[in-house]
């Protein structure tokens, strides 16, 4: 139930604050806005919302907001989490319920819990990629197959620090291809690093196959690509929480 300001305030004040993680999709349209606009839309539904945040001390007094393994524009994700503070403990369920209020079906909160894990536990993700190319068929998709398991594909990765050759089939976990003749859909899932010290976005493997293979490179209104982030996990293969 969504939680009135008078309510919130009424909660007993935390002699220090208490992290709060919200797990939250970001879909459809609103895989377009860049990470820079996602923060500043939370920060105004955290704001909007009323929840008991905690705010820094000094001059400038602000929200902490703490995102794991932002995504790029264009990448759906159902895995999305965001690390706050709060000075007052909420029950899970009003935090979820308070905050929806201020957000869509394709911005929204879909759990909330008091973690014992820190986000630099995180090392993989898992994507799901749906890939809709002319001259899609079931020897297009063994061909692909063939290709991120043969140990000879390079790519460029750029990244903040500059740019770098990488062997794309060095840094993919795990990889599973289907072909749907129904829908003309080469379905593609994928397990590529996603932690502090590497990352990988499937867009670095479509780009190579689109070179290799040549997927994606007829008729752009009839050809596109989706990618999904389903899953942060650790390590060992677990679902990160």
């Amino acid at each position: 139930m969504r939680m009135t300001r008078e309510e919130m305030r009424a909660l007993p004040l935390l002699e220090m604050p208490v992290t709060a993680r919200l797990k939250f999709i970001k879909t459809g349209k609103l895989q377009y806005i860049s990470h820079l606009d996602l923060q500043r839309t939370m920060m105004r539904v955290i704001a909007r919302s009323g929840i008991p945040v905690w705010f820094t001390q000094g001059f400038n007094p602000h929200a902490k907001l703490i995102f794991a393994a932002p995504i790029a524009v264009g990448v759906q994700s159902v895995c999305e989490l965001l690390d706050i503070r709060l000075d007052r403990k909420m029950n899970p369920a009003d935090l979820i319920d308070t905050l929806n209020a201020h957000l869509t079906q394709e911005l929204c909160v879909i759990e909330a819990y008091y973690p014992d894990t820190k986000f630099a536990d995180i090392v993989y993700a898992d994507y799901s990629v749906d890939i809709k190319t002319c001259g899609g068929t079931l020897e297009l998709v063994r061909e692909i197959d063939a290709k991120l398991r043969s140990g000879e594909l390079k790519a460029i990765k750029k990244s903040k620090s500059g740019e770098k050759e990488i062997d794309v089939t060095s840094v993919i976990n795990r990889l599973s291809l289907s072909f749907d003749e129904h829908t003309g859909l080469i379905k593609m899932s994928l397990r590529l690093p996603a932690g502090n010290i590497e990352s990988i976005s499937p867009e670095v493997i479509i780009g190579v196959l689109r070179e290799s293979c040549g997927i994606l490179s007829g008729d752009p209104t009839k050809e596109w690509y989706t990618i999904m982030r389903t899953k942060l996990l650790r390590g060992n293969g677990e679902e990160f929480r």
